[in-house]
């Protein structure tokens, strides 16, 4: 939506208003935005605002900005984060960003984005594989249908729902399939960029093929994940902890059929009978920040575990952050079969 559809002038009246509410989509209040002569935001307008003049005095040839609500929330462009948590309590739906001259830049939808995190991001999508074959015979893995659309556009319109709006895409195998589906990712209101891989650089290599990031932290993932992880959460771990990097991680259960012996030299000393032990596993999302990028070489096969590894031998800070709800990798047919099945019970 284009700021100019959700503007109105000052002059205009409340059956011009009407009208332009009319035509309004795909937001979840129905809200214009009165404007002066110079441009700058003046007050917000929705249909309770009218309603309200029209049961005082049933004119709708009076002006909106006789009527309009001057106190209205907003806030400013900043690349800083920005915690909606707070409008969320004060049941504000639709969130205004004015530049300094109280230009009004673009809206924040409080029912459809989750967060607004200060971050770009990089998408794997360059792998073959193979083990969904004959599937990804001809078409990229990520390309796959998961629904009703395919699997790495739930990844990207998740990203979007958490304000991150500059992606870029690291392709080969069949990457042109990928480039032409979601072009620049205007469509989608974001900035795409695809990183073509010569030769297949591993699941962190590609990072350093970026000229610069704009931002200061950049998140990681992997194209063949369907998951409901939380970006936000995952975003304020790492800076609540002042890690360099953190990895989503799910749990993976190991269950012991029999009794595990606590042994001192060939002496028992205490077992338990069947017992269940849980690890944190990496789920293939990270969020790093950027001076590490400048230790991964570039052109070279480089896996995100190798950086790992180095950080913490090198006595930086690794946090995981567990995906509490669902999280599948969908690298082989059953995965693939889950998700397709999994997918038709969500709303």
């Amino acid at each position: 939506m284009k700021t100019q559809d959700i503007q109105i002038h000052k002059d205009k009246t409340i059956l011009d208003a009407l009208r332009k509410l009319n035509e309004i989509r795909d937001v979840s209040r129905l809200i214009l935005f009165v404007t002066n002569n110079d441009g700058s935001v003046l007050g917000s307008l929705t249909d309770g605002d009218i309603r309200r003049s029209l049961a005082q005095n049933a004119d709708v040839t009076k002006q909106v900005g006789d009527v309009c609500y001057r106190n209205f929330v907003y806030e400013r462009d900043i690349k800083e984060f920005l915690d909606l948590r707070s409008y969320r309590k004060k049941d504000i739906k639709i969130l205004p960003i004015l530049d300094s001259k109280n230009t009004l830049i673009r809206i924040i939808d409080l029912e459809k984005t989750k967060s607004q995190l200060p971050m770009e991001c990089m998408i794997m999508a360059g792998g073959r594989g193979k083990r969904l074959s004959p599937l990804t015979d001809t078409v990229p893995k990520p390309m796959l249908p998961l629904g009703d659309k395919p699997i790495i556009e739930h990844n990207i319109d998740r990203l979007i729902a958490f304000g991150i709006k500059k992606i870029y895409i690291s392709v080969k195998y069949l990457g042109e399939q990928i480039e032409k589906y979601f072009g620049d990712g205007s469509s989608k209101g974001i900035s795409i960029e695809y990183i073509w891989e010569k030769e297949f650089l591993g699941t962190a290599g590609a990072l350093a093929l970026v000229k610069e990031f704009k931002s200061e932290h950049v998140l990681l993932m992997n194209s063949d994940l369907f998951t409901n992880v939380d970006f936000e959460d995952m975003y304020l771990e790492l800076i609540k902890t002042g890690a360099d990097m953190t990895v989503a991680s799910t749990e993976y259960k190991v269950d012991v059929p029999f009794a595990v012996f606590e042994t001192n030299d060939h002496q028992v000393v205490n077992f338990k009978e069947k017992p269940s032990y849980v690890y944190h596993s990496n789920a293939g999302i990270y969020i790093l920040s950027k001076p590490l990028i400048g230790m991964i070489p570039k052109n070279k096969f480089y896996d995100i575990t190798d950086l790992m590894d180095k950080l913490v031998k090198e006595g930086g800070k690794l946090v995981h952050n567990p995906i509490v709800g669902f999280w599948i990798d969908i690298g082989s047919p059953t995965d693939y079969k889950q998700a397709q099945e999994f997918v038709k019970h969500l709303n």
